[in-house]
């Protein structure tokens, strides 16, 4: 580009399309590991207190 270029070039940024909260999720690894370590952690925290609600007493000889 030279100076004497009437317009200028827009840039690559000022054009793009805010991206969906769903890619932005994906795109950040910190959100990731997070969500990688709480689903499971929370999901099988709660299955084991219902599996504890549910459970039988055990029958003394």
């Amino acid at each position: 580009m030279t100076s004497n270029d009437p317009q200028p070039t827009p840039s690559h940024d000022e054009h793009a399309p805010d991206k969906h909260w769903l890619q932005k999720i994906m795109d950040n690894p910190w959100i990731l590991l997070v969500l990688g370590l709480l689903i499971p952690a929370l999901s099988y925290t709660a299955w084991g207190w219902i599996e504890l609600l549910f459970i039988q007493p055990a029958q003394l000889p």
